[in-house]
């Protein structure tokens, strides 16, 4: 592959969703022309006669056709990484701008999770937009910033350098924390609120533990135009003084951990996602929270080749027993569906988290094997939830009742969805658990005891998730009436659970990408 076309597939995976988000932000979507006012006519009488002043933009209850549009970043997105994968995988990494941009294993395979989550979200957002019966105006507002949501993601996988990686998370915080608010009740600005501030102090300690790690760099001989490239930190971490980095990764791990709903700033999670509109809270919980903890894996690769294996297990061990803990001792406690699924989010990422900790090729297999099931399975998990809101009128869990019998196609594909949270076959989380549980247990006592913990909290989170959707889907349809959804505009529900399915069975094509993605997180 030549130069220009390895920057053009670097390149596009950020700036198609920011041109499609400037598009949405600039163009009108609304093509009737008003009734234009006309000046009071007096009639033969002597009367005037006053026209009416125009009517408010209406709002719309049929999707819109340009909201389709949607589609053509995920789309974009899923190309270039799966064109990017073939490269990598023949020749080795690429990279464009001086280093600026780079793709590996890992990068190619976070690109291809985001365009996944991206599809089912941006697929559900028209029948989002219509139940909602949102203006032309909302509308236009709330596409431009899930596209800029979208550019910042992709950015942050592909760009090789640590400070651009920071600019790219802060982004994120600061265009969801519009979507969080964009209904502008009272709780959705309160969550936003409080997104931005816990969320911010978490960004402030990366950025602190970014600077640190820069500074160790550059007492270690590093140019100043490479003290934040990561394939020279990487090659060059022996050289990086041990109580600077190891500072600045303690910092880095709790800062980009709180973006992945990792203790302690977690409390902003449970708030978003269930004040977010549905397909927010799919990329927000199925893709954000897996972008920002890729950060975190590829600070691991330096601090384990300047520090050695035993000071990040031993962090992120602590991190993830801590918040399997805490998930699943409210989950026990939920009656929000939507907060159910939030705190789910935080039980999985303890697992990946895990898995990261015990560090063996299986585990970190087993680990970007569970990045993509979750996100396509939670992402699926939120749309749904969004339709059952709509239908229901409520996220209480005692307030819905016999869903299965009413509305059949969203109750099923959101069962669906938490069995497959729960980890059953066929779907990949099966396979993905598992990995982690049997690296975990052939390993050293250590992780194993807590390979052992984590997974018999894992079985709390199991019960209190069994009852709660239990409860909602089955039992006896109370007698108010409700309106199923058209099985057409749920597509994209169906097509995540199948992709999921598709991972447990075979990764096919993927096989590669899998174990040499892990063998790049893996340590030099």
């Amino acid at each position: 592959m030549t130069a220009t076309a390895s920057a053009f597939l670097l390149t596009a995976p950020a700036a198609v969703p920011l041109a499609v988000a400037g598009t949405f932000a600039t163009v009108r979507l609304d093509t009737r022309r008003p009734t234009p006012a006309t000046s009071p006519v007096p009639n033969r009488a002597g009367a005037v006669l006053v026209a009416e002043a125009p009517a408010p933009e209406p709002a719309r209850s049929r999707p819109h056709p340009a909201h389709w549009a949607g589609l053509v970043s995920a789309a974009v997105i899923l190309l270039c990484g799966s064109l990017l994968a073939g490269d990598v995988l023949d020749g080795g990494p690429v990279s464009a701008y001086s280093g600026l941009l780079r793709a590996d294993p890992l990068t190619v395979w976070m690109l291809l999770v985001i365009g996944a989550v991206a599809l089912i979200a941006c697929g559900a957002t028209p029948a989002y937009l219509a139940g909602a019966r949102a203006t032309d105006r909302a509308a236009r507002r709330y596409q431009a910033l899930v596209h800029a949501f979208l550019a910042a993601m992709c950015l942050a996988v592909v760009t090789a350098n640590l400070g651009v990686l920071w600019v790219a998370v802060e982004a994120t915080t600061i265009v969801t924390a519009f979507l969080v608010g964009h209904r502008r009740t009272r709780k959705s600005v309160e969550a936003a609120w409080k997104y931005v501030v816990i969320c911010s102090a978490g960004i402030a300690l990366a950025f602190l533990g970014t600077t640190l790690i820069y500074y160790a760099a550059r007492q270690a001989g590093i140019a100043e135009a490479w003290a934040l490239d990561w394939p020279t930190l990487v090659a060059r971490a022996g050289r990086l003084d041990p109580a600077v980095t190891r500072l600045g990764i303690t910092l880095v791990v709790l800062g980009f951990g709180a973006k992945a709903g990792l203790v302690p700033l977690h409390a902003w999670l449970p708030d978003a996602h269930s004040q977010a509109p549905a397909p927010v809270s799919a990329l927000m919980s199925g893709v954000l929270l897996s972008v920002a903890f890729a950060a975190v894996l590829r600070y691991r690769v330096i601090a384990d080749a300047a520090l050695g294996p035993g000071f990040t297990q031993a962090l992120l061990i602590g991190i993830a027993l801590l918040t399997m803990a805490l998930a699943a001792a409210l989950l026990l406690a939920q009656r929000d569906y939507k907060r159910m699924l939030a705190y789910s989010s935080m039980e999985h990422m303890s697992l990946i988290a895990l898995g990261t900790a015990i560090g063996s090729p299986l585990a970190l297999s087993a680990v970007l094997l569970h990045i993509a099931g979750h996100g396509l399975v939670k992402s699926v998990a939120f749309c749904a939830s969004g339709r059952i809101l709509h239908l229901e009128g409520t996220t209480l869990v005692g307030r819905v009742r016999g869903l299965l019998a009413r509305a059949p196609w969203s109750a099923g594909l959101f069962g669906l969805a938490v069995v497959a949270l729960l980890g059953f076959p066929p779907f990949s989380l099966f396979a993905s658990e598992l990995g982690i549980a049997r690296a975990g247990l052939a390993a050293e006592p250590g992780p194993a005891w807590a390979t052992a913990v984590a997974f018999t909290l894992a079985l709390l989170a199991f019960t209190a998730l069994t009852a709660r959707t239990g409860r909602m889907l089955l039992g006896p349809a109370p007698d108010r009436r409700t309106t199923e959804d058209d099985p057409a505009a749920l597509w994209p529900l169906l097509l995540g659970l199948l992709a999921c399915a598709a991972l447990g069975v075979t990764l096919g094509p993927l096989d590669s990408l899998l174990h040499t993605a892990a063998e790049t997180i893996g340590g030099p």
